[in-house]
């Protein structure tokens, strides 16, 4: 993904993965074939993680099963 992206133009939205109770929320970032942003919605300044699309799907995979566990 390169260090150098420029996401002052990514449109955030609140992942459907995070909770609705007010807790840990992430926002992610569709950047098209460049892959998905994700960020931590209460701290963004901090940094963001920038992943394929087929990373952000085996995450997404993983964090659905380990809430099932």
């Amino acid at each position: 993904m390169g260090s150098s992206q420029n996401l002052s133009n990514a449109r955030w939205r609140k992942s459907s993965y995070s909770g609705n109770t007010g807790g840990d929320c992430v926002e992610v970032a569709d950047l098209g074939l460049l892959g998905v942003a994700v960020r931590d919605s209460k701290n963004p300044g901090v940094g963001v993680l920038a992943v394929s699309p087929e990373a952000y799907s085996r995450l997404k995979d993983w964090v659905t099963s380990a809430a099932k566990s």
